[in-house]
């Protein structure tokens, strides 16, 4: 078994642990799968010039990326009716939330639950970009945004972050990688610096150089753009691929 594989299985028996605790204690509410249900939701920006957008996503499947022709274009599906999302927007500020996110553990061991968002956000727009992501799977397809900030904290999950594009100004981000198995695709041609505080976990990479805890491109240093990143991570697997 190789090592990708053996810390694949230690999220998966910290996810157990997790749900066994919350069985035993009896504090989560009980909640009960229904029908499936479909529904699409649109946000327009209004007068603002920018937007603060938030994400809180407790379990399931998450997709966010570009290409909405308004503020947010989503579509959601689940089967647990307390888990309708959220949809708030006031002044610029934008917060698309799952209700049971802080109650996570009440999902656990049920039988067909199933919960997706695909979420598409304004490419224009000056946005800055907070997502929480608890326990599942999640692909950020983020370069294509007009990103002021981006903060991405992972919970037991295995996730795709891809930064690979064409930035147009410099971005801070910072990713809080937990337990998570994750994937930072990087650009070629744009300078990017990442910085990893790391604890017992594996990091592999390709395309980037490293110095210490900090892996750099060959573009970092001459191009007029650079992406930093800090990513802390826990327990798990991180890849970093410079893509070409």
């Amino acid at each position: 078994m190789n090592r990708q594989k053996v810390w694949n299985w230690m999220v998966v028996g910290l996810v157990l642990v997790l749900v066994s605790v919350t069985l035993l204690t009896g504090c989560a509410p009980r909640l009960r799968v229904g029908a499936l249900r479909s529904e699409s939701k649109s946000v327009e920006l209004g007068d603002a010039d920018s937007a603060h957008v938030e994400v809180s996503f407790g379990a399931g499947n998450l997709d966010v990326t570009g290409g909405a022709e308004k503020l947010l274009d989503a579509d959601f599906t689940y089967n647990v009716a307390k888990l309708k999302p959220e949809v708030k927007y006031t002044d610029g500020t934008l917060v698309v939330r799952q209700p049971e996110s802080d109650g996570m553990p009440a999902l656990q061991g049920i039988t067909g639950f199933q919960n997706a968002w695909d979420l598409r956000l304004n490419d224009e727009v000056p946005m800055d970009l907070r997502v929480d992501m608890g326990a599942g799977t999640s692909n950020l397809k983020l370069a294509g945004l007009s990103l002021t900030g981006l903060d991405i904290s992972l919970g037991a999950s295995s996730s795709t972050i891809n930064l690979n594009g064409d930035w147009k100004h410099d971005l801070d981000a910072t990713i809080d990688a937990g337990a998570a198995t994750v994937t930072v695709r990087l650009p070629k041609d744009i300078g990017v610096r990442v910085e990893v505080d790391a604890g017992p976990v594996i990091v592999e990479t390709q395309g980037l150089t490293k110095d210490g805890g900090v892996y750099t491109n060959a573009a970092y240093g001459t191009s007029e753009v650079t992406l930093r990143v800090h990513l802390q991570a826990g327990i798990g697997h991180v890849s970093l691929e410079v893509e070409d």
